[in-house]
Parts: structure tokens; C-alpha cells; sequence
């Protein structure tokens, strides 16, 4: 019987939450060709010579405002992810239960790294699970490109499988739906219930990304499951980035109509992420919270990522079962 492993794959994160730590991982992330399109000299100079500079204390300020004790809430969280998928799995699968491990598409441990290690334990075959429900080249584009890059220095190319998205899996659905009525029966239901998806720049969707699209099932899907009437919900992107037009709506902007318009009060959750990072814990949760809040809200319920939760994880086991065992 072959030895499996399975790899959750995530964007990444600073070693550490200081403005050294951070220009490192932004000079990794930003100089990817698949996360900025940009003539390529041009945006060499732009991006160590002005970008970098005046963005690493900013983001680094942001990341300390967030940072747990264990660590960076991204790698702590993806940690337990493994941590409770390998018990999951054992549980299921016994001796047949694959080798859980992960890997960041930016910092460490890189992918590279990881396949490499793997291989010295005599893993044969791998399944690499990016923890992006939604497709994009920007992200699940990016771990195809790495694995291209292994493939073609390998003399015994590895036999790697890749789960491109599920962002419409049924078990996906239902955990998110959950997350949200735990919210409401814990906190209450607000007004409206906005989804608020990570942006992408538009010409990436007109050249051909589904990712909007898959944003658009996924949100009506959770819609359908909760049984919302059209006008309960929003979907929206955040996060933003350079002079480009993203996709919109734009979160931000959303939440200034709906104060604008008399909403009070707001559930907020961002499907695209399934663990807490700075992104969703400093932009979502606090940034975004203190606009609305301004601008006339009186109460903003963000509702957290999936993270390490018993759904999420047992939602994880299914779709590792479908793409090895089944």
C-alpha cells in the first residue's frame, strides 16, 4: 500500500510581527507574478524602492495588534487544522490514514521544503489541499506553479494530486451555515448578514478567473441553506490593493451604504478565509468594525473563520476520502 500525505497549503505569514519580518514576506508575496501582473522591471523598482518601504511598518503595526502568544494566528491555526485532521483520519482510516502535514505558499515551511521532507519518508503519493475554497490564480494558481516548478527538476516526478477548489462542497456549506446560527443564537441575529469575500483586481475575473464566480455560489448557496430572503444578505469584496478597479462591491463601501441607509446592525463573515489571519482578526474584525461603528452602526458581529472547528475538520476528512479512498 502506497504511504499518502495530504498538505493543507495556505498564503503565509511574518516569522515574526516587526518590519523587518514583514518586508520579507511581502518581497516573497508581491514579487509572485500570479499575485501582481505587472510589466516586470517596472514593478521590481515599485515594489523594493517604494512599496515595501512605506507599507512593512504599517502592516507590522497591524500584525502586533493581532499576533497570539503562540505565534501568528494563521500558523497556529493551521497547526491545530492538522493536528485535528491527522486524529480525524486515524479515526477513520486507521493504518490507512495519510500523513497530515502542511505547507505556505510564501515563508515556511515552504511547499518545496515540505514535498522534500516527505520524500525522505518515503511518502509515494500526495494530495495538496489549498485552504482557499474559492479558485484563483492568485492563490490556488500559485501552488499549481510551485508543483509545475518541482515537477520539472524531479527525475522521479512524485505522484501529486491538487483539490482545486470546494467552494460549493455541501459540507463546506453546511459549516459555514452553522457558524452563522451559532452566531445568531449566541449573540442574536442582526439586520443584515454581509459576506465579505477576499478582492481580487477585475481584469483577473475578464481574462478568465472563476473566482468571482465561485465567490457567487458559495454565497448564494449559505443564502439558500439559511433560508434568506434576497434582501437579509450582501456579498462583498475587502482587502483591496494599488490604483487597479477590484471586484465590487467593495466591503467598506457596503457597509457606508447600509449606515448611510439607516442599518443598524450587521453580521459580518468572510468565506474565502478558513483561518483567522490578519485579514479577517485587524480588517474585518476591527478596522471595518470602527467604520461602521462611526459612521452611525451600532452593532457589528463579526463572525469567525472556520478555523480548527469539529465541522470544519470533519468536512476536511470528506474531501481528503473523496480524492484518495474513494
Amino acid at each position: 500500500m502506497k504511504k499518502k500525505a495530504v498538505i493543507l497549503v495556505n498564503l503565509g505569514t511574518p516569522e515574526a510581527p516587526t518590519s523587518s519580518a514583514v518586508a520579507a514576506f511581502l518581497k516573497s508575496f508581491l514579487s509572485d507574478p500570479r499575485v501582481v501582473e505587472a510589466p516586470k522591471v517596472l514593478w521590481w523598482f515599485l515594489l523594493r524602492l517604494l512599496i515595501i518601504p512605506l507599507r512593512a511598518k504599517k502592516v507590522a503595526r497591524a500584525y502586533q495588534q493581532i499576533w497570539w502568544e503562540e505565534g501568528s494566528p494563521l500558523r497556529v491555526i493551521t497547526e491545530r487544522q492538522v493536528a485535528g485532521l491527522q486524529q480525524q483520519l486515524s479515526a477513520e482510516f486507521a493504518d490507512r490514514a495519510p500523513l497530515v502535514t502542511a505547507a505556505m505558499t510564501y515563508g515556511r515551511p515552504s511547499l518545496k521544503e515540505t514535498i522534500s521532507t516527505l520524500l525522505g519518508q518515503d511518502i509515494e503519493q500526495f494530495l495538496v489541499l489549498p485552504m482557499y475554497p474559492q479558485y484563483s490564480g492568485s492563490t490556488t494558481g500559485a501552488i499549481y506553479d510551485q508543483l509545475a516548478d518541482l515537477v520539472k527538476t524531479a527525475r522521479n516526478v512524485p505522484d501529486i494530486s491538487v483539490l482545486k477548489s470546494f467552494h460549493d462542497h455541501p459540507g463546506y456549506i453546511d459549516c459555514l451555515a452553522a457558524s452563522i446560527r451559532d452566531s445568531w443564537q449566541q449573540h442574536g441575529r442582526q439586520e443584515k448578514l454581509l459576506m465579505s469575500f477576499h478582492g481580487v483586481p477585475q481584469e483577473y475575473v475578464d481574462k478568465g478567473d472563476p473566482y468571482y464566480q465561485h465567490c457567487q455560489e458559495t454565497a448564494q448557496a449559505v443564502a439558500r441553506r439559511l433560508e434568506l430572503a434576497s434582501d437579509d444578505w450582501a456579498m462583498s469584496f475587502q482587502s483591496r490593493f494599488g490604483p487597479k478597479k477590484w471586484l465590487q462591491p467593495y466591503t467598506d463601501m457596503q457597509l457606508q451604504t447600509w449606515a448611510a441607509s439607516g442599518i443598524r446592525s450587521v453580521d459580518i463573515i468572510s468565506p474565502a478565509f478558513t483561518a483567522d489571519c490578519l485579514e479577517t482578526l485587524e480588517e474585518l474584525n476591527s478596522s471595518y468594525r470602527e467604520s461602521f461603528i462611526t459612521q452611525g452602526g451600532a452593532h457589528y458581529q463579526y463572525i469567525p473563520c472556520l478555523n480548527s472547528s469539529e465541522t470544519f475538520i470533519k468536512t476536511l476528512s470528506s474531501l481528503v476520502a473523496e480524492k484518495l479512498f474513494l
